[in-house]
């Protein structure tokens, strides 16, 4: 690109990770702001290979990789963001009242392990500052979904409510929206993954709002639960699924804390296993997004070929740096067409027919 990022990384991984993150929140954002410096990054950055667009949802997407929610909490990032190759954004998560989040320390980088632990708890600018922004841009160039999710001092007998007014608020300011029930950080949210809660969620969204609403699912429930879940979500009138959210299997990265949720490559082979699950029984009958450990274009593939119609990447973003997404999206295109595919639609859930 323009800068070595290997260089930069040196200095942004001796700040603090929610410094480095402000630094890159601050370039971003000048980034979105200087259209010569954008098309100079974009002509680097774009995905011209048209063997990577489809339409998800009557919607055009020009590649299939996305950025998960967490990164851009407070949509400050769109135009930068839209400049790194970048198929669609996924924006929050964003509660209706501004909140501070948990305590701080509370994000911790690994990176011999390219593993991030967060324990965030939705600090964002709340409901209406986010789609003051919103209002600013969208329709944007390429789609923007939103992340929603209950304020922490909403009782889970009134989420319901935190959850009607957001799908409103954004449903005119979005391509998707997203309902976050699966995030570790706050108390009681992962319990709102049960039956009841889901249809009368999906019975509000559909009095709210034709666009699609996504559910998205945590990584460390049984397969049997998992499926179940998606069963209901998908009967109640969910648009489709995305597996799968941060970890609580702390196990998994030895020097860990005991708090917040793990992702990155240390979450890759638990994430895939249960997006595989879901995708064999589902890839033909609803949409599916696999995040969770992406980190190149054979691992994307390999979600797409188990059923994903789209993917989505953080954590590695961190490690390798702003051209990762153009990286992705070569080294897919090359993949698709060294196995004779026409599109990505046809790779979509290839491996169980």
């Amino acid at each position: 690109m323009i800068f070595s990022y290997e260089e930069l990384k040196k200095v942004l991984f001796h700040c603090d990770p929610e410094a480095a993150h402000g630094l890159a929140e601050l370039g971003l954002a000048a980034l979105g702001s200087l259209e010569w410096l954008g098309r100079l990054v974009r002509g680097k950055t774009a995905c011209d290979d048209p063997i990577l667009s489809q339409q998800v949802a009557g919607v055009f997407y020009p590649s299939p990789v996305g950025l998960a929610a967490g990164f851009d909490k407070n949509a400050t990032m769109v135009r930068g963001l839209s400049d790194l190759g970048f198929g669609f954004l996924e924006v929050g998560t964003v509660t209706p009242r501004p909140q501070e989040g948990n305590p701080k320390p509370r994000l911790f980088r690994y990176p011999e392990a390219e593993s991030i632990q967060n324990a965030m708890g939705f600090n964002n600018d709340g409901m209406a500052a986010v789609a003051a922004r919103l209002e600013k841009i969208y329709p944007w160039r390429i789609p923007i979904w939103a992340n929603i999710g209950k304020n922490k001092t909403t009782p889970a007998n009134k989420a319901i409510d935190d959850y009607m007014v957001l799908m409103k608020r954004f449903a005119p300011l979005s391509d998707a929206l997203v309902i976050n029930i699966s995030s570790p950080n706050t108390p009681g949210l992962r319990d709102l993954q049960n039956e009841a809660f889901i249809q009368e969620l999906f019975e509000v969204a559909r009095g709210v709002t034709s666009k699609p609403v996504f559910l998205k699912i945590a990584p460390d429930m049984s397969v049997d639960a998992a499926l179940s879940l998606v069963q209901t979500a998908i009967s109640a009138g969910a648009a489709g699924i995305i597996a799968t959210n941060t970890t609580v299997d702390y196990g998994l990265l030895p020097g860990s804390r005991d708090f917040g949720g793990l992702s990155g490559k240390v979450l890759q082979n638990k994430s895939r296993a249960l997006f595989n699950e879901i995708g064999r029984l589902w890839h033909s009958k609803t949409l599916l997004v696999s995040v969770g450990g992406i980190d190149s274009g054979e691992e994307a593939y390999r979600r797409i070929r188990a059923g994903a119609n789209l993917v989505e990447i953080y954590s590695a973003l961190i490690f390798k740096g702003p051209m990762l997404v153009a990286n992705i999206n070569k080294e897919l295109a090359q993949l698709l067409h060294r196995d004779g595919f026409k599109s990505i639609t046809e790779a979509v859930g290839c491996d169980w027919r």
